[in-house]
């Protein structure tokens, strides 16, 4: 006769609801019991019967990723397989599986989380990006489904479980970092002002000029929505009659295209124009010159989103929570004092 939750709660000395939740791997209860209940569980040789045990709880083992766009672009932007190998590592430990969007449009996207939804094909859904306007956060929360957000939802914040780094003081930083090695003149690519990110990055930068008693000129900014908007923008900043002296660009991404277009047009980075950047992916080490950047800790914003939701889906009275990953700057070639070019 094969051994059951109730032998091995009798062994252990504990409820079977106890049993439950330690095969669960529930943070309620505490490590102690975990380790004496699995200890009796070897000692047994109890084996979950995972999928029986699924049909049970009505559970898949798996959460759904919602990527900001379609997987081709998604993928294509180093941020993403890094997030992604974050929660791949903590669904690992935790026996569970994921799942993507595949949507090439943002229609088609919120179809696809509606699709893993009504299907019941998810336990929980972990949102990418935070971006106003956008269904899907709305959607998740009248279903009442588990889910996660990477980024500062734009509203009811307070309501929400969410993984984030202080985009506003990392921009602070950033510029002030500029402003230390001498540059008067600092310009700011951005992106989309819809996401959480670009809103955030460009205040903070905005506060780093004003609280030093920097001008702050309009045509300095540059919000571009598109690579070859970042182009334009690159252009525009190299051609006016004050150039800037050094560069802050939303992300490393956007940073390597801003490397291409200078160096297409002769400039010299870090002698003519210092550049910084977020997120320290591996392209910022593989560039020429390699880029001075904000790590983000992309790695570890993907493992904690994974960590809260599946603390959601094992106990769905977690209070809600967020969880700000600090930033490190990482300096490398692309900055330069303006006082080391005048010596040299």
């Amino acid at each position: 006769m094969s051994v059951t939750i109730k032998d091995v709660a009798k062994q252990a000395g504990v409820s079977t609801s106890t049993v439950s939740r330690v095969i669960s791997n529930s943070p309620k209860i505490s490590e102690k019991t975990k380790q004496k209940v699995r200890k009796v569980m070897e000692e047994l040789e109890f084996h979950i019967n995972q999928n029986a045990r699924n049909l049970v709880q009505r559970s898949t083992k798996t959460i759904g990723i919602v990527m900001k766009s379609s997987a081709r672009e998604s993928l294509h932007d180093p941020f993403f397989p890094e997030v992604l190998r974050g929660i791949s590592a903590w669904c690992h430990k935790q026996d569970f599986s994921i799942s993507l969007t595949t949507g090439e449009s943002e229609e088609s996207i919120f179809q696809d989380v509606v699709k893993m939804v009504q299907g019941k094909k998810v336990d929980g859904i972990i949102v990418s990006y935070s971006k106003q306007a956008d269904p899907v956060v709305p959607y998740l929360m009248e279903c009442g489904i588990p889910f996660v957000v990477i980024g500062k939802p734009l509203g009811q914040a307070h309501k929400i479980t969410y993984v984030d780094n202080d985009n506003v003081k990392a921009a602070r930083e950033a510029a002030e970092y500029l402003i230390e090695k001498g540059h008067e003149k600092i310009a700011y690519i951005g992106g989309s002002l819809q996401f959480e990110v670009s809103k955030y990055r460009l205040q903070g930068f905005k506060e780093a000029v004003l609280l030093n008693q920097l001008d702050i000129s309009e045509e300095y900014i540059k919000n571009p929505e598109s690579p070859d908007a970042v182009r334009d923008a690159i252009y525009e900043l190299i051609g006016l009659d004050s150039p800037p002296s050094g560069i802050v660009a939303i992300d490393d991404l956007t940073a390597i295209n801003a490397l291409l277009v200078l160096k297409e047009k002769q400039v010299n980075v870090p002698n003519q124009v210092s550049l910084i950047s977020f997120n320290n992916t591996i392209v910022s080490t593989f560039s020429n010159p390699s880029l001075t950047s904000i790590d983000t800790q992309i790695y570890q914003l993907g493992y904690e989103s994974a960590r809260c939701l599946i603390e959601e889906i094992n106990d769905p009275t977690e209070f809600k929570k967020c969880i700000i990953i600090p930033t490190i700057m990482v300096e490398r070639e692309s900055t330069i004092s303006l006082k080391q070019i005048k010596n040299s």
